[in-house]
């Protein structure tokens, strides 16, 4: 019975310590709203830079481990639990799209990036990157 309780204790404090690690890792200019607003577009440039064969393999790795995690059903935590249920997703990605833009440039974002000048914009700031002075629209898509 000790042992037993032990267990369930150790994974408690394990799930606990993952939730603050959730809470603390939140881009800090980054809101819930603007990350679901972004959900679709965000769910095409994690397929587009997946499947980018340029890309260094471990982003690559990075990118399909996201995009099975996020087709899971259930949850790091669970959406029943107010504000930190819906935001592990969003937060989990921020953090992907975060290494993958370091390892792999900002330009790879903006490359594949589905959307508006203005929800890229976003995305660099999900991803707690620099905001680049605004560049001309039509100049990414003529490339």
């Amino acid at each position: 019975m000790g042992t037993a309780l032990a267990i369930v204790a150790g994974l408690l404090l394990c799930y606990v310590l993952l939730v603050v690690a959730v809470l603390v890792a939140r881009p800090g200019q980054a809101t819930l709203s603007e990350a679901a607003r972004l959900l679709p577009d965000l769910l095409r440039l994690i397929r587009r830079l997946a499947a980018d064969e340029e890309a260094p393999r471990g982003v690559r790795v990075r990118l399909w481990l996201l995009l099975a995690y996020l087709a899971m059903p259930f949850d790091l935590i669970p959406d029943f639990v107010p504000v930190v249920g819906y935001a592990d997703d969003a937060i989990l990605v921020a953090l992907v799209l975060r290494s993958v833009a370091r390892r792999s440039g900002p330009d790879k974002l903006a490359q594949h990036w589905p959307g508006t000048p203005d929800g890229l914009r976003a995305v660099t700031r999900l991803a707690g990157l620099p905001q680049e002075p605004a560049t001309d629209a039509g100049a990414r898509g003529s490339r």
